[in-house]
């Protein structure tokens, strides 16, 4: 089976010109000008921009969480990612403490087989660093394919691991050549301010966003960037919020360390304000919060100076039932919002339409990077021969309003309700099957494959 796509502007992280791209089976073949080849289907692409499929480093499909589960499924998560031209995803397995990482592995595994529509990997979040566990960071990355290894500066008791297992796994983990990427907030200082809110009867959804102020986050970045200097394990922050925290790793290349950086699609778009919201505010509570203006023009610039090297989602959607748990009790509210449908377009009209980034860049955060640091490249990230044929079609200039109305997502409110954008994902391709096209799915629960990654 081939495809060829004719009169596309081709974009990638570094080129930009009229022409097109020849598929075979699963794999591009060329990439061109005027390709001869024939095909057995054919796409006019005039008009349209031709991009590298969507990744997204950081999702929580069917995550236990307080109590519950995440909304979204394997199968409804990447099928919502594939609409929004995200072709794959790279989910979070997370060790249970007192258990070992094959057994979170194999929960994981139970849950995604079979049943994603889009390609997926997998980080491992160690919770419980221990001599066993020690024996099962290089199986994880020579075996599993499994390459990164994320941790938790806050959450005591359920996920956070103190500093002296971050050091002794930084180390493991540099042997084995992966990399080490962190939920960096200071978990004692929150812990000790959602109590003090708590008992002085503080409990509406804004006093989530006090008790986690910037200190907070920069604080952890900055400690975080020192162990793994020391170790000179590579490190890699999720999330990144604020001025802060982005200044705790501008101060890490003063000494000629590199600490890759990333930031979600909320933190570059949504205000703090919307906590002010009575209880409406819980549909944007998540870990770290949303901050202020200073901070996101901050994280605009950091992409441009190549400091965020990543813009992501930290896809945990909730439904409102579910949010409703913390209706009396901020600390109740289970941490998460909806957005692996919606982070293309709207960095897409956000940043490039609105000139903040280029096409290029946007590639880059989108896409490329991620491939890079996590070990996809060049499978996957780009448009050249030998890469799998994942591909994105995009109308930069078709206008259209996001609503729960009309997304994918498995979950009943929309983070953007209302937001009108400039530029629409038309037709995605996956692995060299049309997978959405006229606003339908056309590859079926169970194509998506886990796909092994490289080390560092």
């Amino acid at each position: 089976m081939s495809l060829l796509i004719k009169n596309g502007r081709i974009i990638t992280a570094t080129d930009d010109y009229v022409g097109d791209v020849f598929i075979e089976d699963e794999s591009i073949v060329a990439v061109g000008k005027n390709l001869p080849q024939r095909a057995t289907t054919i796409i006019d692409a005039t008009g349209l921009l031709v991009m590298p499929g969507g990744i997204d480093p950081h999702v929580h499909l069917d995550m236990p969480f307080m109590g519950t589960f995440s909304s979204d499924t394997h199968e409804t998560g990447t099928r919502a990612a594939l609409f929004g031209g995200t072709t794959t995803v790279i989910d979070f397995v997370l060790q249970k403490q007192g258990h070992s990482l094959h057994e979170a592995l194999a929960e994981w595994n139970g849950r995604a087989r079979g049943t994603a529509v889009g390609d997926y990997s997998f980080h491992m979040a160690v919770t419980d660093y221990n001599d066993e566990t020690k024996k099962e960071i290089r199986q994880m990355v020579e075996e599993e394919g499994i390459t990164s290894f994320k941790t938790f500066m806050a959450y005591k008791g359920a996920l956070m691991i103190d500093d002296r297992q971050m050091t002794a796994l930084m180390q493991e983990v540099k042997k084995c050549g992966g990399l080490v990427t962190v939920h960096a907030t200071n978990g004692d200082m929150i812990d000790y301010l959602i109590a003090k809110h708590r008992a002085e009867g503080k409990l509406s959804p804004l006093y989530h966003y006090l008790s986690q102020p910037e200190v907070t986050e920069a604080e952890a970045s900055a400690r975080f960037a020192d162990i793994a200097n020391y170790t000179g394990c590579p490190g890699y922050i999720v999330h990144l919020t604020c001025e802060g925290a982005l200044n705790a790793v501008r101060n890490a290349t003063r000494r000629n360390q590199t600490v890759f950086v990333e930031t979600c699609i909320q933190y570059l778009l949504l205000d703090a304000e919307l906590y002010e919201k009575d209880f409406e505010g819980a549909k944007w509570v998540m870990s770290p919060p949303l901050r202020k203006g200073k901070d996101r023009e901050t994280l605009w610039a950091g992409i441009n100076q190549g400091l965020v090297r990543v813009v992501a989602t930290d896809h945990c959607p909730f439904l409102w039932k579910q949010k409703l748990m913390g209706e009396k009790d901020f600390s109740k509210i289970p941490n998460g919002h909806p957005a692996i449908e919606n982070r293309m377009e709207l960095l897409f009209s956000e940043g490039v339409q609105k000139g903040r980034i280029g096409l290029n860049k946007y590639v880059e955060v989108a896409s490329t990077n991620a491939a890079k640091i996590f070990g996809l490249w060049p499978r996957k990230g780009t448009l050249a021969p030998g890469s799998d044929a994942d591909l994105v079609l995009f109308d930069p200039n078709e206008k259209h309003t996001l609503s729960a109305k009309t997304h994918h997502m498995n979950v009943d409110y929309s983070a953007y309700e209302g937001w009108d954008l400039t530029g629409k994902v038309k037709t995605v391709i996956l692995r060299g099957r049309v997978a959405i096209d006229h606003n339908q799915c056309l590859v079926e629960k169970g194509y998506g494959q886990f796909i092994k990654r490289n080390k560092v």
